[in-house]
């Protein structure tokens, strides 16, 4: 049992470190100023893979309509993916009136492993855009958005820029769950980007070069893998050019999209995050993977064994806390940059929830099939 404790101490100790340097770069992520009034010369596509957002879709492309980007330097593309509600129509209709320019790419009944990379594929061979930037059909943006991205973009050359995802409006207990839960994850993605180690990022808000994409091959070797479409390319990206990857930390460029209503719908998405762990084939990505996962069963582990009397209770909890203050330390200072500081208190209940969390889809993670847009998908 002396050895097994031993093993709880060193991972904890270890993961206190890793968070407290997580936090640390995070602070040192510069942010980039918008350049407004700038003389842009970029040309830029919007690209939107949309299934089933009749309800969404309308919000989002008004948000791309009162763009500051000048709007002849940018076209949206929207890309349908054999919907069976009116989001067709509702983009045909807001076309009509429309500022932008926006073009609608139907993919039909096209049958692939991953309908999604798919659809981006499509767009990208049709788009005009020097850089390409994707998000999704129930996103909201600011009128900054796009500037924000081109001004780090011109300043710095960039292949490619992981922007931040929060969630919109929290309304219920489970909303700010999954506010503070997923505020995790971006910061943890954000500094192991500026640590020069890539990780994850979210294709809800993603940009990169339209050269990139094609010199990478895109999406040859994982195309038939379902999930994936935004960290299959980033890890691409990081292994053929290592120093272009950047986090734009700036609160225009902050994309927000609906949080799951349902537990199957929540269920189903972070299985599908989970399976993609398993065809990493960068060595960074897997390491943290299985980092974060021992490091987090160790918490549920040991409350067994401090239950069955075989370690002090008091040890039991004195890792937990552990465990959780350098946690609550990054989190709130993301949450606080995302514009949502009332979600911080609902910090504790997410970091006892997590563990559990962790175990429960690190185990499905391998299972390759899940629900999702009413697919099955593997």
């Amino acid at each position: 049992m002396f050895v097994i404790l031993s093993v709880f101490w060193l991972l904890i100790i270890s993961y206190v470190i890793f968070v407290l340097v997580m936090w640390i770069l995070w602070n040192r992520i510069p942010s980039y100023q918008t350049a407004k009034n700038s003389q842009f010369k970029t040309r830029v596509s919007i690209i939107v893979p949309v299934r089933n957002e009749e309800k969404n879709i309308e919000a989002l492309l008004d948000d791309l309509n009162k763009q500051d980007y000048p709007p002849h330097l940018f076209e949206v593309i929207v890309v349908d993916d054999a919907s069976d509600d009116h989001t067709v129509q509702k983009v045909m209709a807001f076309n009509e009136h429309a500022k932008i320019s926006i073009s609608l790419i139907k993919m039909g009944d096209k049958a692939s492993g991953s309908p999604k990379k798919a659809a981006i594929e499509a767009a990208i061979q049709q788009s005009n855009g020097e850089f390409l930037i994707t998000t999704d059909g129930d996103c909201r943006l600011s009128a900054g958005w796009i500037t924000t991205y081109i001004t780090m973009y011109e300043q710095t050359g960039a292949r490619l820029i992981s922007g931040p995802v929060t969630f919109i409006q929290e309304d219920t207990f489970t909303d700010h769950l999954q506010t503070t839960e997923f505020s995790s994850l971006i910061g943890t993605g954000a500094a192991c980007i500026q640590a020069g180690y890539p990780t994850m990022c979210n294709g809800a808000n993603l940009g990169y070069t339209k050269s990139t994409f094609l010199e990478v091959g895109g999406y040859d070797g994982v195309r038939e893998i379902a999930s994936g479409d935004d960290e299959f390319l980033l890890h691409k990206i990081k292994k053929h050019f290592p120093d272009s990857i950047k986090f734009l930390k700036n609160q225009e460029a902050v994309v927000s999209t609906q949080p799951h209503k349902t537990w199957t719908g929540f269920f189903n998405q972070r299985k599908r995050w989970a399976s993609k762990w398993q065809y990493y084939t960068s060595a960074t990505p897997k390491i943290m993977a299985a980092y974060i996962f021992l490091c987090n069963a160790v918490l549920p582990i040991s409350l067994i064994t401090g239950f069955t009397g075989h370690i002090y209770m008091g040890t039991v909890l004195f890792l937990w806390l552990l465990k959780c203050l350098p946690e609550w330390l990054l989190i709130s200072t993301v949450l606080r940059f995302l514009g949502k500081s009332r979600s911080i208190v609902y910090i504790p209940i997410v970091q006892l929830m997590y563990p559990f969390y962790i175990l429960i889809f690190g185990l499905s993670g391998s299972s390759k099939n899940y629900v999702w847009k009413g697919r099955t998908l593997k």
